[in-house]
């Protein structure tokens, strides 16, 4: 596995290249320590992932993920970054990152996380994983109860014939004659749009 690193601190760009030289199966073809260089050369020679910080003197890493997605489609990115706010990771994730690495992670596990990807995973630090669940669970949808058009009364006769009751059972518990139940019932079928009992009980259901 060919891996890039966009990085401005040379010690910690370097302590990363020396790992992954290290690690059977992966080499370190390239480093760079701002966006535009590596905007500029990698187009000239890909990598198969490229390890990205976002904090960097000009251009940041996410702005380099956005123009070499374009320039580059089959690499791989991954975010090796301190930032642990919503904003950098959704933007990250946004503009092509499939991986979320913290600054600090241990050596193994940065390598872990190279590996994944590579394989067509996501690795993310745990806290980073956390807080994309947590995002996703507040904009799930939740379903909206269908609003019947029937009144009070209509919706009483439903709840009795969707118990399994029968006419007669239901024009004694509503007080009302059988011939004034079956004409009930058939308005309702009209309010809901439906042609039968179990179309109109499903409906309640819903």
């Amino acid at each position: 596995m060919k891996v890039a690193i966009l990085e401005d601190l040379k010690e910690v760009a370097l302590e990363l290249c020396e790992l992954l030289d290290s690690t059977p199966g992966m080499t370190c073809t390239q480093v760079y320590f701002n966006a535009e260089d590596a905007m500029h050369f990698l187009p000239q020679q890909p990598a198969d992932v490229l390890l990205v910080d976002i904090g960097l003197p000009r251009a940041s890493g996410i702005e380099a993920i956005e123009n070499l997605s374009e320039t580059c489609p089959g690499m791989q990115f991954c975010m090796f970054t301190v930032y642990e706010d919503d904003d950098k990771i959704f933007q990250s994730l946004k503009a092509g990152a499939r991986g979320y690495i913290l600054k600090g992670s241990p050596p193994q596990k940065i390598v872990d996380a190279l590996l994944e990807l590579h394989a067509g995973g996501s690795p993310m630090s745990p806290s980073i994983a956390r807080r994309v669940l947590e995002e996703l669970q507040r904009h799930v949808p939740t379903a909206a109860a269908e609003v019947l058009p029937l009144n009070a009364r209509e919706k009483e006769l439903l709840t009795m014939l969707s118990q399994g009751m029968l006419y007669k059972e239901i024009a004694s518990q509503m007080e009302t004659t059988i011939g004034t139940v079956k004409q009930s019932i058939h308005r309702i079928y009209g309010k809901l749009q439906v042609t039968n009992r179990t179309e109109a009980i499903n409906k309640l259901k819903r």
